[in-house]
């Protein structure tokens, strides 16, 4: 039984050699058959390049001597200039081809011109290329020679093209002339200038394009059309502070909310209205000051104008003892209303009781006045002052407000039954020196009445405006 196996395990190895051995000799032959097949496809590659230079019918006997196809072709070649060195050899109809040339054109075309020779059958092209230097300057002026050419063959065409953009810009002048004189009488002059233009651009525009289509420069229009819209685009990005002014003023002068030398408030400042530019509201404030606002701003804001209506009105506050009998009061602070001289009949003054204070009870007072002829806060404080004399005449009371004062360790109180004789002398004199409001309409410390918007107009027309530009509410 071990000889058995022994025999079967050496059978075994002696097969899996002889497999090792056939594998091996496969891959050799399939490595030499696939070298062979690639000298065969190599061979037939060459083969096939020549046979295409071949003619497609080869003459027994040829008509024309190889000499006299090497002296035909060397002529016609030299002809060109194209080509250096050349030499021509023809070897049984097979033209070799030697020298130098600086294009491969050039090299093909004398490939084309010895194929269509007669009796040629094939030609062996060995010409070589020149490399150019790269500080060869004849490629751009064989370009520039070839714009110039264009450029002159062009120039007709030019010259239509500016004849109509010339008359474009003279219908454009003729139409924009026009609607100025339309609207001249009808809008203000920002806005007839913008008619104007309105009118003028697109004309001018047709006009760019025609001249540039005429002129044989299609992709050029195209351009220039579709980079006006990105110009605008841009431009509207950039400057959009600089475009929203300047569509505030066409707004501002299409509303007119105020007018020149009209007293408004906008944004917190209060002054005189010297300016509308396309950039901004020129203003001379109560301090003299020039003031300038975004026109942006004006339009958002909230505009007070104080000369749109003449009368104004004022207001304070009053707070009597609530021991007091508060319809006496009213009426006593309604009689100093009535007698004042700057306080107008209609619209009626009002004293009217506002809330339950601390210590008082408060009474608000308004009254209106013309704000052309009189100044407000002088008129106000006169009022006051006239308010507090009365209410001091007639024993009303205006106590301060209630204050609670509190004592940790206690105050010590002591009952006197008798006032000295001293302490009554002081009361009795000091109730002889009390203080009493003179019975004036007017003090020094108030001055004069009359309103300060005449001289603060005066000031403005007379004040130079250092906002420069097209003033707007002209």
């Amino acid at each position: 039984m071990t000889i058995l196996r022994s025999q079967n395990q050496l059978f075994t190895q002696v097969r899996k050699l002889v497999a090792v051995i056939l594998g091996l000799c496969l891959l050799v032959t399939a490595s030499v058959d696939t070298q062979a097949q690639e000298r065969s496809e190599e061979s037939s590659t060459t083969n096939n390049a020549i046979v295409s230079q071949i003619s497609d019918k080869v003459e027994v006997e040829p008509r024309v001597s190889d000499a006299d196809i090497a002296q035909r072709l060397i002529r016609i070649m030299d002809s060109t200039d194209w080509f250096i060195d050349l030499n021509v050899q023809v070897n049984e109809g097979v033209v070799f081809l030697d020298g130098r040339t600086t294009s491969a054109g050039f090299r093909d075309w004398a490939t084309e011109l010895a194929q269509k020779t007669r009796d040629v059958v094939a030609v062996v092209n060995r010409l070589h290329l020149i490399e150019r230097s790269a500080w060869e300057l004849s490629p751009a002026w064989d370009e520039i020679q070839h714009l110039w050419k264009q450029t002159i063959q062009q120039l007709p065409r030019l010259g239509l093209g500016l004849l109509i953009l010339v008359a474009a810009l003279l219908i454009a002048i003729l139409l924009a002339g026009a609607t100025r004189r339309t609207f001249a009488q009808r809008l203000k002059p920002l806005l007839c200038d913008l008619a104007a233009r309105a009118v003028f651009i697109p004309v001018i525009l047709l006009g760019v394009y025609l001249m540039l289509k005429v002129g044989g420069l299609s992709g050029l229009a195209a351009t220039v059309l579709g980079g006006t819209g990105l110009i605008g685009l841009v431009a509207g990005i950039a400057f959009r502070d600089i475009l929203e002014n300047y569509l505030a003023s066409i707004l501002i002068s299409l509303r007119n909310p105020f007018k020149f030398d009209d007293l408004v408030e906008i944004a917190g400042h209060t002054g005189i209205v010297q300016r509308v530019t396309t950039r901004g509201t020129v203003l001379m404030n109560l301090d003299g000051n020039h003031v300038q606002i975004p026109n942006a701003v004006v339009y958002k804001s909230i505009i007070l104008n104080y000369t749109a209506n003449p009368n104004r009105r004022e207001t304070f506050t009053v707070g009597i003892g609530y021991e007091n009998e508060v319809a006496m009061a009213q009426d006593m602070a309604l009689k100093v209303l009535a007698s004042h001289p700057a306080v107008l009949k209609d619209p009626e003054a009002l004293v009217l009781v506002d809330q339950f204070g601390a210590a008082t009870v408060n009474l608000r007072v308004s009254f209106w006045y013309e704000g052309t002829t009189y100044n407000g806060p002088k008129i106000k404080s006169s009022v006051i002052r006239l308010v507090k004399r009365t209410f001091e005449q007639h024993g009303i009371s205006m106590p301060d407000e209630a204050r609670e004062v509190i004592f940790p360790q206690g105050v010590p109180v002591h009952m006197v039954e008798h006032v000295t004789k001293a302490q009554a002398e002081v009361e009795k004199s000091s109730k002889q020196h009390a203080t009493v409001e003179p019975d004036m309409v007017k003090v020094s410390g108030e001055g004069d009445f009359t309103s300060e918007e005449k001289p603060l107009r005066k000031q403005a027309r007379q004040a130079r405006i250092p906002e420069e530009g097209v003033d707007l509410l002209e």
